[in-house]
């Protein structure tokens, strides 16, 4: 996959840059095509690049001691991702796989940190970045620590409807979401998603429709979610 097509003017850590900007930074990039299912990062590594989503979706995910993987978030074009291990300096906390064809561009952690002293716009981003992930952090070990595993699925089920972007109230999560990566974000099994997408569905709260979900009522799932969290 050539590089030669591609422009960092998707990305949106880089937003605010002028395209003179975003040409310099470009030039600095070590551009790279992965293919599905290939690791781009490991748990643990030293590396300590910053790599921006220019092309494709990425998962972010973990492995507990007994080898179970935990999937954290998915990344899609625009997004960036390596920023902890390259402003830190700590080794890499989570595995990144490939979910499609994949184009990134990655840079060293010094040419980044240089960016973020001197494009405050920058630097003003990577912070409410950050604040946005430990808020989503915090809720997935409340929701790890207190909820049921339905429950779980119900909040994971929200978090996807809000992903859309959607201003009615209901969700259309397409193409739909396989439950084995359902399980996955909520630490179960593939056979107990089934079972509450289907309890779900016959409740008339999801539509199955040309292979994508419908979430039918947001706001009445949001109910069910604040109920098991006050349970």
């Amino acid at each position: 996959m050539s590089s030669a097509k591609f422009s960092l003017s998707g990305i949106d850590l880089l937003a605010d840059l002028t395209a003179a900007d975003l040409g310099a930074i470009a030039a600095q990039c070590r551009w790279q095509g992965y293919a599905p299912d290939q690791q781009i990062i490991g748990h643990l590594d030293d590396t300590k690049d910053v790599f921006f989503i220019v092309q494709g979706q990425v998962r972010v995910t973990i492995y507990s001691a007994s080898g179970k993987e935990v999937s954290f978030r998915d990344l899609a074009a625009g997004k960036s991702f390596g920023e902890l291990s390259a402003i830190g300096g700590a080794p890499r906390s989570a595995n990144v796989i490939a979910l499609s064809q994949t184009m990134l561009a990655s840079m060293s952690a010094d040419a980044f940190n240089m960016i973020l002293r001197d494009h405050p716009d920058v630097s003003a981003r990577m912070m409410a970045y950050l604040v946005d992930l430990v808020h989503k952090l915090s809720d997935r070990v409340v929701e790890f620590s207190v909820l049921a595993v339905k429950n779980r699925i119900h909040s994971e089920l929200l978090r996807l409807a809000q992903e859309t972007g959607g201003n009615d109230n209901t969700a259309k999560l397409s193409p739909s979401p396989k439950h084995a990566d359902i399980a996955s974000r909520v630490s179960t099994h593939r056979e107990a998603v089934t079972r509450e997408l289907n309890a779900l569905a016959g409740d008339g709260l999801l539509d199955r429709q040309s292979g994508a979900l419908i979430i039918t009522d947001v706001e009445r799932l949001k109910r069910i979610v604040a109920q098991g969290l006050e349970a």
